[in-house]
């Protein structure tokens, strides 16, 4: 019977005493010419199983030379009690096939130690590295958990489309989508570019958002979410900007601002409990290598109650806090990361859920308190991140929809069918959206966005 190959997170389980096959990548190599240690990792865990080759039993023919970091290797021995420390079981090696080598004099992760900066620039091999792999298995663990809350609370996953002629946020900065020669592209009598000859007959972009398209779905199913890539074309090279990241964005049919708030404070603790019940082992290897305080503020997270609180009271707090902010504050500013953290770190000491934003500062589908001046606007805001959810409870007045759109002279030439939702069947309805990338900066403590997605899209950065 031709042995079956084990996962080094499954051999570390098992009872010694049976022959195994492991395959996976050299971590390292040490010993002498009589016995030889191979730190053996193959990407299911973050711990390596120790394989130790007695020399005396190996024919000079099988040379040990082409065994060093970064090299693939299948071996197949005896899984046994291990003597040292660090692991209970280990693999004596009674054959070792080298399916690849990794030149010592080349290969960049021979060496420890390496920067964020210099592993970004070698994106393809940095997930062999302990922190990225901790990082991408956490990431796997917290897509699935998304997946798994929806699905149990009864939410339908809507594939919302990535190419779009419309523009969810207002703000411009879109990748566009084009099949025009764009050197020498056909042109109307006036010059201007003639995108009726386009592929899809008209101007269209990259996704900022599934919202609108979310909304559509929750105006038939009740309840629903989106989880995919969005686009935005901005020029912000700063450690929480990415120009492709993932989004999740559920919509809900008859969910007022209250609902929406207990669905997003109950959504990112299952999130946070998931990673704790399941991720620990890589948990704990950021916590002792990049953030010391990671586990601890994970779990204060679960076990508090977040605040819930105005726009207008934070900036009363802000105002009053004697603090000189970099960005001063005022009543109708959009806050910044400095003036959420301080709310979150300093003056309250726990995740904060902030509402009712002045409108101007706010996207057009909000919807509008009776004030006139505030929208139910919600932002979910938490340690070293700042705002983690954006959402609202959506305007489901027609006519107070298109007030708004005529006062910010809108074109909603594209949006015809997004004010259909409001004529035919109009119904209370809320969403958020949840950066994926910004969760996971919190459930690993990486410092930087681009260490939490594999290959970083940013201006000037897309060579993997």
């Amino acid at each position: 019977m031709t042995l079956q190959r084990q996962k080094i997170a499954e051999l570390l389980k098992e009872t010694p005493g049976k022959e195994v096959l492991a395959k996976g990548w050299v971590r390292t190599k040490r010993g002498n010419k009589n016995i030889t240690f191979i730190a053996l990792n193959d990407g299911s865990t973050i711990n390596n199983i120790q394989i130790v080759c007695d020399m005396a039993t190996f024919t000079p023919d099988e040379s040990f030379k082409d065994i060093s970091t970064g090299a693939c290797i299948a071996v197949t021995g005896k899984l046994v009690e291990s003597i040292g420390s660090g692991q209970k079981v280990e693999i004596q090696a009674g054959k070792i096939l080298v399916y690849g080598t990794a030149d010592p004099e080349k290969y960049p992760l021979q060496k420890k130690g390496h920067s964020m900066e210099f592993l970004r620039e070698i994106a393809h091999l940095r997930p062999r590295t302990n922190t990225f792999g901790a990082v991408f298995r956490i990431r796997h663990a917290m897509a699935y958990a998304i997946h798994k809350y929806f699905n149990d609370k009864g939410f339908y996953y809507l594939h919302t489309p990535l190419i779009t002629a419309s523009d969810a946020e207002g703000a411009g900065a879109m990748f566009q989508v084009t099949t025009l020669d764009i050197d020498n592209p056909p042109r109307t009598q006036e010059g201007k570019v003639d995108y009726s000859q386009d592929f899809f007959g008209r101007r269209t972009n990259l996704t900022v958002s599934g919202q609108l398209e979310g909304e559509l779905g929750a105006m038939a199913l009740g309840e629903i979410y989106t989880f995919g890539p969005t686009f935005r074309a901005e020029n912000s090279n700063t450690p929480r900007h990415l120009a492709e990241f993932w989004m999740i964005e559920p919509e809900m049919a008859f969910y007022e601002i209250e609902d929406n708030m207990n669905l997003a404070e109950d959504f990112i603790k299952y999130l946070v409990r998931y990673a704790l019940d399941n991720c620990m082992d890589d948990l704990i290897f950021l916590n002792n290598m990049i953030d010391k305080e990671l586990i601890e503020r994970l779990k204060s997270v679960v076990n508090t109650d977040f605040v819930r609180t105005t726009y207008t009271e934070a900036v009363d707090i802000l105002m009053n806090s004697g603090v000189k902010f970099e960005y001063p504050v005022s009543w109708g500013i959009d806050l910044q990361s400095e003036h959420e953290r301080y709310l979150v770190e300093k003056h309250f000491g726990k995740p904060v859920i902030l509402t009712d934003y002045p409108k101007d500062i706010k996207a057009f589908y909000m919807k509008q308190n009776d004030d006139g001046k505030t929208v139910r606007g919600m932002d979910v805001l938490f340690p070293k991140i700042g705002e983690i959810i954006g959402g609202s409870q959506r305007e489901e007045s027609y006519d107070k929809l298109m007030a708004r759109i005529n006062e910010l002279h809108m074109d909603m030439t594209n949006l015809w069918w997004y004010l259909d939702t409001r004529r035919f069947g109009t119904a209370p309805h809320s969403g958020f959206g949840l950066g994926f990338e910004r969760l996971l900066l919190f459930v690993t403590g990486m410092s930087n966005i681009r260490d939490v997605i594999p290959f970083p899209r940013t201006p000037k950065s897309a060579e993997f």
